[in-house]
Parts: C-alpha cells; sequence; structure tokens
C-alpha cells in the first residue's frame, strides 16, 4: 500500500515546490520593480516659469557649515535650505580669489577660456555670455547685489544686470591693505527690497556676501562665541544676515517659484599646509566649497559625486527647460539632483596665480579627477584626496602611472588656454613710458620661461605669512612693525610688486612721501600698467607738489585702448593740481562714464567746480554723491567747507563731524573742527579733534599746521 500511494506525495511536493518558486521568483520581480522606481530620477518637470536666485558666500570653506559636519558652528538657515533642497558633498572651485571664481560661476566657463585670472589687472571680456546675459535676453528683471570692491561693475561683471548693486563702505580708504565692503546684512535688506518689488515678474538676483573674509572682525553675539577662532564667527554672521531672504524661501511664496543656489567662491586655508587665508595654494581647505540646490519637488538629498562651479550655468538653463550642453565645459547637475547616475570621466581643472602675476612665484595649476588630484608646480604634487582628505601624503614618487595620466590630461585642458592677457596691455602706452623714465626698459615682472624649486609657493610660503603679518601690524596701528616686516620680505625677494605697493602706502602712512614715492615707482617698473600702481603713484606725486610728474606718468596711459577708473582719477586731480581745469573736468566725466554708479566721480566733480567759484554747481554735484552713498566723508567734509565760507558754522560743524564719523583718519577734516571750534570759544571740543588730528596728520605734508596745532594746545595748559 504504501508503495503504491509514495508517488503521489512526490508529485504534489513537487507541485508545491513549483508553485513556491513561481511566488518567489514573482515576488523577486515585485520587489525588483519597486526598488528600481525607487532608484530611477524623479520626474520632476523643468519649469520655464522658474525665478533664479543666485548666493554666493564669499570665502566660505565646505567644512565650515553646520550641515557639512561642523559640530561648532551654528548655521541655521543654510542647514535648513540644504535640509530642504539637494546637497553636494564634493563641489569644487576652480580659483582661488574672487574675480576669477565669480566668473566661472556665472559664465560656466573655465578660467583659461575666460581669460579672468586674478582680481586685480583683469576685465570680463564684453561678448562673454553670461547667466545675466542669457536670462535678460529671455525676458528676465535681473539684480545683483554684491557686497565688496572686488566685484564693483568697474570689473566688468554687471553685464546683463538691469541692476548692479556695488555701493561699499569705505570706498574713499581703498589701499593695499583694504577692500571696500559692507556688511551682509545690508547687503541682503537691498537684494530683498529689489525682489519683493519684483514677484510679479520672473527674476534672477544675485546676491554676494563677504563677512567670512579677513580681517575676521564678526559682530556680537558671534564674536563673543568664537573669540579664538573668529573666522567661525563671521561665518555665523552670514547665515544670520541670510535669514530675511532665505525665510522668504522656506517659509514664504518665493519657494515654489525659485529656484536657488548657494555657494562659495573658495574655502580659506586657516593654517592648513602653512597657508593663512588663500589665493596662494590649491588645496582642499580653499577648492572644496558648499554646493546647496534648491528646486521644487525635490527635497532632503545629498549627492556624493564630485561637481564644478562650472556645472552651474548648465544646471541653471536644464532646469528652465533651456539648452543645456551647447558651448559649456560643465554639465548640467539636474539629473544628479533627482538620483540618476553620475556621467563617467569627472575631470575639474583649477589654478592660483595670483602669486604668480603678483609677485614672480611659480604658477599653480592642476587636475583632479575625482580621487586624485594633480598640482603642477616645479615640485609636483599627487594626492588620492578619497583616503587622504587632508592631502599630507605626496604620491608622486609612488603613483607614476597615475602621475602621467593627470599630467597628460592637464596638459589637453591647457590647449585651450588663451593666455594671461591683462586688462592694460597696450605696447604703444608700454613704450612711451619706458622713453619717459617711468619703467624699466625690461621688467622684471615679465613672467619666466622654467621657474626652479626656489620659485615654489611650498618654499615661499613664510614670505605670504610675512605679508599677511603686515596688514594685522598696520590695523592695529604699528606702522613701523609693518615696515620692517614688508622689507623682510622684499629683503628676500626684491622683485615683489605687491610688497613695493604696501611699503609705499605705509611709509606715506609715516608721513615719509619721499620714499613713499620711491616705494611706488619700484612697483610702477615692476608691473608696468598696473592701475593700483599707477595711481598710487601719481596721487603721491600731486600730493608731495610734483603735479606735473603724475600728469606726464598718466597721460601716455589715458591714451590705452582699456581704461582704469582710478588712474584716470588719479590723472584728473594731477590735471587739477597743476590748473589744467577743462581737462581735468575732462578726465573725471571719463571716470564717471566707466563706473557710473561710483559716487566719487560726482564729489571729485563738485570739488572741482568749488575750485572755479562755481558753488551751485559744486553743491548739486555732493549732494548727488550723497544720494548715491551718505558714508562718502569727503562729500560731508566739503560741503561743511562750503557752509563755513558761507558763515553757516552750525551747519559746518554737523557736516565735520559726519566726515569724521565716517573716516576717522581724514586729518583735514579733524583740522577744520578744530580750528573752528577753537575759534567759536569752544576749546574743550576743539582740544579732542586738535588731538585727533596730531595723530592722523603726516609729518611730511602737514608739519606747519602740527607745529601751530601743538604751540595751541600747549598755550591752553
Amino acid at each position: 500500500m504504501a508503495s503504491r500511494r509514495d508517488p503521489k506525495p512526490a508529485a504534489a511536493l513537487a507541485r508545491n515546490a513549483s508553485r513556491r518558486s513561481v511566488l518567489i521568483l514573482v515576488g523577486l520581480i515585485a520587489l525588483f520593480a519597486v526598488a528600481f522606481l525607487l532608484s530611477r530620477p524623479r520626474s520632476v518637470p523643468r519649469d520655464p516659469g522658474l525665478s533664479v536666485l543666485l548666493i554666493s558666500i564669499d570665502t566660505l570653506r565646505a567644512d565650515a557649515i553646520g550641515v557639512y559636519g561642523n559640530k561648532n558652528v551654528q548655521t541655521p538657515w543654510i542647514d535648513r535650505l540644504a535640509k530642504a533642497g539637494v546637497r553636494f558633498e564634493k563641489a569644487h572651485a576652480h580659483n582661488v580669489v574672487t574675480l576669477p571664481s565669480h566668473v566661472n560661476i556665472l559664465s560656466g566657463q573655465y578660467p583659461i577660456t575666460h581669460t579672468v585670472r586674478d582680481n586685480t589687472g583683469f576685465r570680463v571680456p564684453a561678448d562673454l555670455e553670461t547667466l545675466a546675459t542669457r536670462l535678460k535676453a529671455r525676458g528676465f528683471a535681473t539684480g545683483a547685489f554684491v557686497s565688496a570692491f572686488v566685484l564693483d561693475s568697474r570689473f566688468g561683471l554687471d553685464r546683463g544686470f538691469d541692476v548692479y548693486d556695488d555701493h561699499t563702505a569705505g570706498i574713499e580708504r581703498q589701499s593695499p591693505f583694504m577692500v571696500p565692503d559692507r556688511k551682509g546684512v545690508e547687503t541682503v535688506a537691498r537684494a530683498v527690497q529689489w525682489i519683493e518689488a519684483h514677484q510679479d515678474v520672473q527674476f534672477f538676483a544675485f546676491v554676494h556676501l563677504y563677512d567670512p573674509h579677513f580681517p575676521y572682525e564678526p559682530p556680537e553675539p558671534f564674536a563673543s562665541r568664537h573669540r579664538d577662532a573668529p573666522y567661525f564667527g563671521e561665518v555665523e554672521a552670514a547665515d544670520a544676515a541670510l535669514e530675511p531672504l532665505l525665510k522668504s524661501i522656506l517659509d514664504g511664496p518665493w519657494g515654489n517659484k525659485t529656484l536657488v543656489i548657494l555657494t562659495a567662491d573658495h574655502g580659506e586655508s586657516l593654517e592648513d599646509h602653512g597657508e593663512s587665508t588663500h589665493g596662494t595654494f590649491a588645496y582642499e581647505a580653499t577648492l572644496h566649497v558648499p554646493l546647496i540646490l534648491k528646486l521644487p519637488g525635490v527635497s532632503g538629498r545629498t549627492v556624493e559625486t564630485p561637481v564644478r562651479h562650472i556645472d552651474i550655468v548648465p544646471t541653471v538653463l536644464d532646469a528652465l527647460g533651456m539648452d543645456a550642453a551647447k558651448g559649456f565645459p560643465g554639465d548640467s547637475l539636474w539629473p544628479l539632483a533627482l538620483g540618476g547616475r553620475p556621467k563617467e570621466g569627472f575631470s575639474s581643472y583649477f589654478e592660483a596665480l595670483s602669486a604668480s602675476l603678483n609677485q614672480g612665484w611659480a604658477p599653480l595649476r592642476g587636475i583632479f579627477d575625482g580621487r586624485y588630484k594633480y598640482i603642477d608646480l616645479p615640485l609636483p604634487e599627487l594626492y588620492d584626496v578619497t583616503s587622504d582628505p587632508g592631502e599630507k601624503t605626496n604620491l608622486v614618487a609612488r603613483e607614476p602611472e597615475t602621475l602621467d595620466r593627470l599630467r597628460i590630461s592637464l596638459a589637453r585642458v591647457r590647449t585651450m588656454d588663451l593666455g594671461v592677457k591683462r586688462a592694460a596691455e597696450d605696447v604703444a602706452t608700454l613704450e612711451r613710458l619706458r622713453a619717459l623714465g617711468y619703467i624699466a626698459a625690461a621688467s622684471q615682472a615679465e613672467q619666466k620661461d622654467v621657474y626652479s624649486a626656489e620659485d615654489d609657493p611650498k618654499n615661499l610660503i613664510g614670505i605670504n605669512v610675512r605679508a599677511r603679518e603686515v596688514v594685522t601690524a598696520f590695523m592695529r596701528g604699528s606702522i613701523d612693525e609693518a615696515i620692517a616686516l614688508a622689507n623682510e620680505n622684499l629683503r628676500q625677494r626684491p622683485g615683489m610688486a605687491g610688497v613695493s605697493l604696501q611699503l609705499a602706502f605705509l611709509l606715506r602712512a609715516r608721513g615719509n612721501l619721499g620714499e613713499a614715492i620711491v616705494a611706488a615707482r619700484r612697483a610702477v617698473e615692476l608691473k608696468p600698467l598696473d592701475p593700483e600702481g599707477l595711481s598710487l603713484l601719481a596721487a603721491y606725486l600731486t600730493e608731495a607738489g610734483r603735479a606735473q610728474e603724475a600728469v606726464d606718468l598718466l597721460e601716455p596711459y589715458a591714451k590705452a585702448a582699456a581704461l582704469d577708473y582710478d588712474v584716470v582719477t588719479a590723472l584728473g586731480l594731477a590735471r587739477a593740481a597743476v590748473g589744467k581745469t577743462a581737462l581735468a573736468r575732462e578726465a573725471f566725466e571719463i571716470a564717471r562714464q566707466l563706473d557710473p554708479g561710483n559716487p566719487m566721480s560726482l564729489v571729485n566733480l563738485g570739488t572741482l567746480a568749488l575750485m572755479t567759484g562755481d558753488r551751485m554747481n559744486a553743491r548739486d554735484a555732493l549732494t548727488s554723491a550723497l544720494s548715491l552713498d551718505p558714508s562718502i566723508a569727503k562729500a560731508h567734509n566739503t560741503l561743511g567747507v562750503m557752509a563755513a565760507q558761507e558763515g553757516r558754522f552750525d551747519e559746518a560743524i554737523a557736516s565735520w563731524r559726519k566726515a569724521a564719523e565716517l573716516n576717522p583718519r581724514d586729518y583735514q577734516t579733524l583740522f577744520n573742527l578744530g580750528k573752528t571750534l577753537d575759534r567759536l570759544g569752544r576749546a574743550a571740543e576743539a582740544e579732542l579733534y586738535y588731538r585727533q588730528y596730531l595723530q592722523a596728520a603726516p609729518l611730511a605734508l602737514e608739519s606747519r599746521d602740527i607745529e601751530r596745532v601743538k604751540a595751541r594746545l600747549r598755550a591752553k595748559r
């Protein structure tokens, strides 16, 4: 019996096993289908109706933000933006200074093709297409709000913007040590006001904050929270400044119709590899930047794939349904943001040329393939950034095949390099200056064909550190210490034009105008046609009563194809000093055309009108300047002079006090206040300003009045 019944259970077992296999297979197919659907890029349609907000925070390391892993810094608004959008963990810049990096961001091009290689001496090409020019052509309202002079409209980044708000505080006190800037809260307030006025139209807004930049001077309460690390206090201050802007995106009506991009132009070394700030090296501390994308319909994503600044423009165009591939070296990040697979063959070119262009050091260029980074220098470097994020182990000797591969890759990229072309390069002007004896027959600033190990930035970083100490010493009032430090740098590397310029400024501040002129002239010899050196030398010559020399120096430059605002202004001041009033006015008008939003052109025109007795036009120009920027101390000072001349002393004193508040080292204003208050019998008030005058006045220029003030103070005792 049993033997006859055995086949039945066996067949049933086989059939059941077959059914289970089918069910398991069906289940696996279903699970695979679910997994496949979950892994597919989300279907978020391109939206031609989106507005665009681009936020750039200067000098912001990726690891200085909470959402990027920093537990000691509070950045709630940036963190919220990241959690509501897509955070790219491994975003990289291509430059380590502000102007060229922003050109990369806004054009989607590498510096080798857009040709802006440093903050000074370069202009954005007039035919370069940027996000602003492209979106304006599509009917967008366009507005930019920048916080530092380095992005001033004179450098050409304003093309395509209906509004380019670049009014920065302290523009009168620009120097080799101080870049005029304004606090992020002010910039954001102007941007929010503009965006609110354009809510009913499609807009592109570019907002730039400068707060984390050296010198680190965070406001309270951030200063107290980070007494030993003020850079991080600046980062927190920048985050707090963004609140009015990001709150409207995250909690208000803008978020559903606005594509938001937040990034940094570059990072900050903070003593990494011996560099205190940025601009010399190109390690991860300055190349690794935050990049956050907030787009309607996608949130809470983190992308580990390496990406680049040059990917931003194609991404925006792709999101808007525009052609994002044609003419760009970068890729749209839209597929990655939606969960798609990365493209193969990632490559990112980078450079740091400031030390080479300004100090004669070896140029730094390199390439990053997403894992390995090659730095092309006389002493080459190769790092596995994945296993060695601090770039401590140089693999040049250990990885010859990788080294050769990346060298070939860099050489291929550099075949597209259009070269280093300063904005003011004009052979005819250069020859005229040489004929006049203002520059040497062969400039020591010319680039070498071959650099040696002694030119490698790694062997010269001590000079960079000392240069930063010069700034620190100057800011705390230790001018003699700053002069000694600058002289030591020149002793080690006499061909550094930037240090000669620093020394000229320091010597002028010390009151030694004759030696300041010598140092400034040396800077011009080393960097012919550099606008900063030319304008400073001309200003000092004019100040020393040698205005005709300044005119002779600058008039050949005025015939150049590319004019610079500061140089044309210095020429106008020199012409005014030698009595060439009409030509001075012509120079000031040209300067005004070069930078229409700069109120100093109106101040100079007003001062010139006053010199010629045209008080009505003088007053109109000065008040117009203050309507553009109420913080122009010279305008308040000159209006005070006019009020005093007309017998309105209370009004004059009020104007001068405002000027002194805005610029506490304006010795002319301080002298006017002391003298006028003294004449009105207000001796105690006069003494206060007299003493400030003695601290600020340069001995070389004010020796006679300094002695008079000292005698007056002695007589009061």
